[in-house]
């Protein structure tokens, strides 16, 4: 048997020892976690409702209160989110002021 096989690692957000293995897959898969304006869980492919009247930099536009935004895609940003709205290319909003529908 190889050393690594049997060594284990103390995972601090469950409080148990697991394997080496599986904590370096769960480190590969583990992601930015996104959280709209109350808290809650953003994925990809939510919809989103805006909680601020936003002005887009660029477009010459405002995006009012409460305008839906379909499909996001999260970016890898633990704050930012990709979205697409009629009118704008390469919409980029904060996550602080979105709220998941």
């Amino acid at each position: 048997m190889n050393g690594e096989e049997d060594a284990f690692v103390y995972d601090d957000s469950t409080g148990e020892w697991v394997s080496a293995a599986e904590a370096a897959a769960a480190a590969l898969t583990a992601g930015p976690v996104v959280r709209d304006a109350v808290g809650n869980l953003l994925a990809d492919g939510d919809q989103v409702t805006l909680i601020k009247d936003l002005t887009v930099k660029g477009a010459g536009q405002t995006l009012k209160r409460g305008t839906l935004i379909k499909s996001i895609r999260l970016t890898g940003d633990s704050q930012q989110i990709d979205c697409k709205f009629e009118g704008i290319k390469g919409l980029v909003l904060r996550a602080e002021f979105v709220k998941k529908r």
